[in-house]
């Protein structure tokens, strides 16, 4: 019996409000759509949870020896103001405000989003999917069910949810005064119908507009998830995630239009997951504001990237996370403690099994060889492990796991380092890579150069050997004055000071 079997990966499906196992579409493949960001400003940090939650579960997938196919959109084109079809499309709105076109805000902001996609170690997709890339493709989606499920009025061409069943199953709401309820507009047949493409109007020209049937103008912003979805997954796929905001509107419109193009009641995607909030009881979480916290924030303040993926890690991804930087500087404070578990343990791979350390390390299965069978006690970690993550993954049940394997002392290290790798495929903290001091991060108000405070940690030390007290003092005054903690007797020997 193989870890499968014995734990068959059980996901919660928000269609059904249940744990499904999960049962591929396509025997030993998983294939994830995922929604993308609107790159009209940069992400804040509660968008990015998403995408560590998106990450958690497609290393799950591979660990569970699926071969993943995940795609994320880039949204560039189409998203209005609001979620529903009113207000101003956000990228022609940033681009008036800016001065630049909108062409360069998606690309400043996409390049923004990627750089930190590769701070919090999330994984490249198969596919960044860019919706001005598919416009034409998106027409052509339209073409294919507007005589059946779509009108046309003077905003543009609407879909008539009343030609699907069950419209806003996945909001559970199914009457015009329920949660998914989409804004009046002016022509439309009923509350909740959408907007499929939107009509420029006529005393307007905008930078994004293309040609079609229905007169020039730009795709809504549900059709696009839609078409790129199928076109790159199949018409039935496996997961689809996004944030649970997505669920209200967003993805039961991408559900009518699949049911449309495949003239089924199939949702497009056999299981539907949504991350819950980061709540920010100071109120900087929203971009309306123009002051609000992204990633760049928590690292000019000192915080390693990382220590926010560990903070989202520590909850399970369908409850709410509520931030604060006491919280943010406690993950902080536990992934260096781990950290500094992992280097105790390189150090003794590094003296007895340094080829562990040269190139890819084997990982720890079931199937051991007849010279090292693998120790009980790690026989149970990982038992415990697969026992978590494939319980819709739940991560804050295996993290504790990773730091009781760091205090097996008398355990083989080479048998530790090999699950430690296998945790580290999981979790993505980069733990057999990372070292303490990459963990220093400079705040932005610290202008110490640290090879200065090296030289100064010298002279420190020289008048410490020559007990020159008083100098040894005025030095820690004048480091501390700048920001920086002296640990004596620690190899590191310092860290920035973090101010919350």
């Amino acid at each position: 019996m193989n870890d499968s079997d014995a734990h068959p990966l059980k996901l919660f499906n928000s269609l059904t409000r249940e744990l499904q196992i999960f049962d591929s579409v396509h025997d030993g493949e998983a294939r994830v759509y995922t929604c993308g960001p609107t790159v009209y400003n940069y992400q804040h940090i509660g968008n990015m949870r998403a995408y560590i939650f998106a990450d958690l579960l497609g290393r799950t997938l591979s660990w569970q020896g699926y071969k993943l196919t995940h795609v994320i959109n880039i949204t560039d084109v189409g998203h209005l103001t609001s979620d529903a079809d009113v207000g101003d499309d956000k990228m022609e709105k940033a681009a008036e405000k800016s001065g630049k076109s909108a062409w360069d805000i998606a690309k400043y902001y996409t390049n923004a989003y990627w750089k930190d996609i590769d701070r919090l170690n999330i994984r490249q997709p198969a596919k960044w999917s860019i919706a001005t890339d598919h416009v034409e493709e998106m027409i052509d989606f339209a073409k294919s069910i507007a005589d059946k499920h779509c009108y046309e009025c003077d905003t543009g061409l609407y879909f008539d949810t009343t030609t699907v069943p069950n419209y806003g199953a996945l909001a559970r709401a199914s009457t015009e005064e329920g949660e998914g309820r989409i804004d009046t507009v002016e022509g439309k047949r009923n509350q909740n119908d959408f907007a499929i493409w939107r009509k420029t109007p006529p005393d307007e020209t905008r930078q994004m507009e293309w040609d079609s049937p229905w007169g020039k103008g730009a795709p809504g912003w549900h059709l696009e998830c839609s078409q790129m979805s199928m076109k790159y997954l199949g018409d039935r796929f496996d997961i689809h995630t996004g944030g649970i905001d997505h669920r209200e509107i967003h993805h039961p419109n991408e559900i009518a239009q699949n049911q449309a193009y495949n003239s089924c009641d199939h949702s497009g995607a056999n299981i539907w997951m949504h991350n819950n909030f980061l709540i920010d009881r100071a109120g900087k979480m929203s971009k309306s504001s123009g002051d609000f916290l992204r990633l760049q924030v928590l690292i000019d303040k000192g915080i390693h990237p990382l220590a926010y993926r560990l903070m989202c890690l520590q909850a399970h991804y369908r409850s709410e996370l509520e931030f604060t930087w006491e919280n943010l500087v406690a993950a902080l404070t536990r992934l260096k403690r781990i950290v500094m578990g992992v280097e105790r343990l390189k150090q003794r791979i590094a003296d007895r099994h340094p080829e562990l350390l040269s190139g890819s390390p084997e990982i720890l299965t079931k199937v051991q060889d007849d010279k090292e069978r693998a120790h009980p006690k790690l026989i149970e970690i990982r038992e415990q492990l697969q026992s978590a993550m494939t319980d819709d993954l739940n991560s804050p049940k295996a993290i504790p796991l990773l730091e009781e394997l760091l205090t097996l002392k008398k355990v083989d290290a080479r048998q530790r380092w090999n699950l430690l790798s296998e945790m580290e495929q999981i979790f993505g903290l980069e733990l057999t890579n990372i070292t303490r001091s990459d963990l220093r991060v400079r705040p932005a108000e610290h202008s110490i150069a640290e090879t200065d405070i090296e030289a100064k940690l010298d002279e420190r030390q020289k008048a410490k050997a020559e007990k020159d007290f008083e100098t040894a003092d005025a030095i820690r005054d004048e480091l501390t004055a700048q920001g920086v903690d002296l640990m004596d007797g620690d190899p590191l020997r310092w860290e920035w000071r973090i101010e919350i």
